[in-house]
């Protein structure tokens, strides 16, 4: 059986470091993903909607790994990725300060030997165990986003800012000015880790002034 390690051979992305920011090229990728918003007198903590995202993509990726490994020509056994998150507001620039509604796409990035046909019989075996209005709208699609510069951030969601400070500081000195949506990947389950454990890629694409 052919065994995938994609968090190894993504190390530079997936796994950065929490001492400096670096700069990073980050290549399509495919997902499972949906589409959310929160509103201001919510949290994700709170929002039902989002966690019946979580629910249906953590579902829907370890089904797939399930139906991978046991596949009779070409098996192929995987560790099932992180669970990321983009995020902004209509306004402009996300900013967690801002009181109007988030909007979010969470996701879960797929081998390549994922395929659509893959998707769609893993999404009608999730079906038949929950019964989740957000299976109804989980869509695999690829994202690619480029250049980026990244930071992994310890420690609480709400201690982000200072971590996003020294991304501002790195952007401004090296030349580069902010594009695209703010991206978190939440390297471990977010669900069960202590505030104090959290580890969380922050990256944010970038292009030259």
């Amino acid at each position: 059986m052919t065994k995938l390690d994609l968090k190894k051979k993504y190390k530079h992305l997936y796994l950065p470091s929490a001492k400096e920011v670096t700069l990073v090229e980050v290549p399509a990728f495919q997902f499972v993903m949906v589409d959310g918003r929160i509103e201001p007198d919510e949290t994700p903590e709170t929002s039902e909607s989002f966690r019946q995202a979580m629910q249906a993509l953590y579902g829907l990726a370890y089904t797939l790994k399930f139906n991978s490994k046991l596949r009779q020509e070409n098996p192929i056994d995987y560790t099932v990725m992180a669970l990321e998150g983009l995020w902004w507001v209509e306004s402009g620039r996300f900013d967690m300060q801002r009181r109007e509604p988030w909007l979010w796409t969470m996701m879960i990035m797929q081998p390549d030997h994922i395929d659509d046909q893959m998707v769609q019989a893993a999404l009608s075996q999730v079906r038949q165990k929950q019964d989740n209005p957000a299976l109804d709208q989980t869509r695999f699609a690829r994202f690619e986003e480029g250049l980026a510069i990244q930071i992994m951030h310890i420690g609480p969601y709400a201690d982000e800012p200072r971590s996003l400070a020294r991304m501002e500081a790195y952007a401004r000195e090296m030349g580069y000015t902010y594009r695209g949506k703010h991206h978190e990947i939440y390297i471990g389950d977010p669900r069960r880790a202590k505030p104090e454990n959290l580890r969380t890629v922050l990256r944010q694409p970038v292009e030259r002034e």
